[in-house]
């Protein structure tokens, strides 16, 4: 998807990656890439303490309760494909992001296990009494 977007002037290449803060497996997962993917440049943001963020997305029809939101250049990646790219562009120096590197860089496996991911996630998120969309 084509993405044109105010908020990233100055990223131009740089990948966003926009995850749900409310969910500690999701949040997890980000964290460690942007610290020990090798990604370069990789920036993180929590798609539930931005709204203005959200927003924007969402106005592009990327809806932060359908997934992870991945930006790179004026592409936009969501869901499974957001994973299946980041764990594509790694170079792991963390066991468990080297895992998931294995499991998720392919197209078949990541369509096959996001879903899974995702209801983990509405399972965490239900148990911190947390909406799947913030207002």
């Amino acid at each position: 998807m084509k993405l044109q977007t105010p908020l990233l002037e100055g990223y131009s290449s740089t990948p966003l990656f926009v995850y749900d803060g409310g969910c500690p497996f999701c949040r997890h997962f980000a964290e460690l890439s942007e610290l020990r993917s090798g990604i370069k440049g990789l920036r993180i943001y929590d798609g539930r303490a931005d709204k203005a963020l959200r927003d924007d997305l969402s106005s592009r029809g990327l809806f932060f309760s359908d997934g992870a939101i991945l930006i790179v250049d004026d592409h936009a990646f969501h869901g499974a494909e957001a994973i299946q790219w980041l764990c594509n562009q790694m170079n792991p120096s963390a066991q468990l992001l080297y895992i998931l590197k294995q499991v998720m860089s392919s197209p078949y496996r990541s369509k096959l296990i996001y879903p899974l991911l995702r209801f983990a996630r509405l399972i965490a998120l239900t148990c911190r009494k947390l909406p799947l969309e913030p207002e």
